[in-house]
């Protein structure tokens, strides 16, 4: 007997199918996302799990860092047999940061490994703070 229709005749069923509905699955995630200072720069790292560089957006738009994705759900065709449980599916977020006005934006970088999106924010050299010698006459 399958163990699935087992779940059909108990009588906390219908609990169980509210929490594994469609709608109580979230479309809409926001990633874990850590920013430090190190030394002459900025660094944000996103943890993007499951997704490619292909999926990710990264912008400046009027002094600010749009972080924004969009992953497709998988089509039904390319699934042979039925959906059991299925919470991987179509999401998107978007995430905004305001830039610091010492971030020289022309020498921003980012780099995707691993499912971490790491996002280096160089500081202009004039904002790097500098040691300045004072001599004896």
């Amino acid at each position: 007997m399958n163990s699935l229709v087992l779940y059909e005749n108990n009588p906390f069923d219908l609990i169980e199918r509210f929490f594994d509905d469609d709608w109580m699955m979230p479309r809409f995630r926001s990633p874990a996302i850590d920013v430090y200072e190190e030394g002459d720069k900025y660094v944000l790292e996103a943890e993007l799990p499951g997704l490619t560089d292909k999926d990710i957006k990264l912008e400046v738009q009027q002094g600010q860092l749009v972080l924004s994705t969009a992953k497709k759900e998988q089509k039904e065709e390319s699934r042979k047999g039925r959906w059991l449980r299925r919470e991987r599916r179509e999401f998107r977020f978007a995430r905004s940061f305001t830039l610091p006005e010492d971030v020289d934006i022309s020498r921003i970088e980012a780099r995707f490994r691993n499912g971490v999106l790491e996002v280096q924010l160089p500081k202009k050299p004039e904002a790097t703070p500098r040691a300045i010698e004072v001599k004896i006459n």
